[in-house]
Parts: structure tokens; C-alpha cells; sequence
């Protein structure tokens, strides 16, 4: 049996980044927004290090069967929070997402979520650390705009960039799939989303 399902075709495709922009309604954000603070309850924030002792400068928690943490040792999945607790499950609402873009029939085992304050970005990196590569990262915006800059599959060359906006989804599969991106900069208040401004990204991943 084939894993593909059919999937809604994108509206904008930088390098092999499927863009589907405008995918979530307002009243759809707005439900997700409630679960993630749900979510947030029983799971905290917290403010990683990377493995050179450097802060990150997003807060990130996590949902499924296993999250995302990085520190001294290294960037790897976890069973457990920082505190000790296993993740929540990934809210239904995150998932039925999944289930209409990503393309494929099986479910995500990890939910990264990161916030974006004022000053926060992301560097360039690789989603490299599952195991089978062959699987697609399917990546939520919600509250404000993010300018989100996509490069190559080595480091350094051109780049481009384009503004990722609340309600856009992204896949990243194929050719696609270790090429480095990062987040400039957010547009800080540009959404009323989140009632004190800031960014959410959801990104939902197949680790083995």
C-alpha cells in the first residue's frame, strides 16, 4: 500500500519549499492558539542552549511521542520535558493539518513548538536529526510575520527569501528536505493573533 495521499497543491514553491499561504482561517489560528496554550500548561517553555553554550533565542516545548532539546551534548530528541514529564500528545486540531498537506498517510511522532519573541530568530540549519529523511516537515505560522530565508543543500551560496504570515503552512520534502533555512527577523506586532504580539511555529516531523 502506497504511504501518499492526495494533497492540495501549493501556491507558492521556493527550491522545492511547497508554500501554501493563507491555508488556515482566522477562527481556525484562533483554535489552535487555545490548544498550544493548553498544551503550554503541561508542558512549559523553555529557553534552550546550543551545544557551543550559545542561548537560543527562541522559547520551544514540544508534543508526541518524543521533542526536540538541544544543550552542551548536542541536538537530539527526548521521551520527557525538561522537567522530568513525558510530552503531551500532539492536539488533534495540529494534526488534522498534517493529515491534509503533508501527503502522506502517516502520523507525526514529534510537534516542535517554537516561540518567537520581538528579537528572536532562527539561523541557518538542516532538519537532519531523524532518522529516515525520507519523510516531509510540515511547518505552521501563526501571529506575526516572519521573513523566512531559504538557502542551499551546503552552506553559503545565493538565497532567497520570502514572508511566511499567520495561517501559512509549508512542506518540506523531497529535493527539499536538507536544504538550510532560518528566520531572519519577525515583523514584531504586525498580527493580532497573539494578544501580546510574537510568533508561533509548529513544526511537525517523522523522526524514525
Amino acid at each position: 500500500m502506497s504511504n501518499m495521499q492526495a494533497a492540495p497543491k501549493p501556491t507558492v514553491v521556493v527550491r522545492g519549499f511547497r508554500i501554501f499561504e493563507g491555508l488556515l482561517q482566522r477562527d481556525v489560528q484562533e483554535a489552535l492558539v487555545a490548544d498550544l496554550r493548553a498544551l503550554t500548561r503541561d508542558a512549559p517553555f523553555f529557553a534552550p542552549q546550543t551545544p557551543y553554550g550559545k542561548p537560543m533565542s527562541v522559547r520551544m516545548t514540544s508534543a508526541g511521542e518524543l521533542g526536540w532539546f538541544s544543550d552542551r551534548t548536542g541536538y537530539r530528541y527526548t521521551s520527557t520535558h525538561p522537567k522530568g514529564q513525558s510530552w503531551p500528545e500532539i492536539p488533534a486540531s495540529v494534526l488534522d493539518i498534517w493529515d491534509h498537506i503533508s501527503g502522506v498517510t502517516r502520523s507525526p511522532q514529534s510537534c516542535l513548538v517554537n516561540f518567537y519573541g520581538e528579537n528572536a530568530k532562527m539561523g541557518m540549519h538542516q532538519d537532519k536529526d531523524e532518522k529516515d529523511l525520507t519523510w516531509p516537515v510540515v511547518s505552521v505560522s501563526l501571529g506575526d510575520d516572519a521573513l523566512f530565508r531559504i538557502g542551499n543543500e551546503t552552506r553559503g551560496g545565493k538565497t532567497e527569501s520570502i514572508w511566511l504570515r499567520s495561517g501559512d503552512v509549508v512542506v518540506m520534502g523531497g529535493a527539499a528536505r536538507l536544504t538550510y533555512h532560518g528566520i531572519d527577523r519577525i515583523r514584531y506586532g504586525s498580527s493580532t493573533l497573539l494578544p501580546k504580539g510574537g510568533r508561533i511555529n509548529l513544526t511537525l516531523r517523522v523522526v524514525d
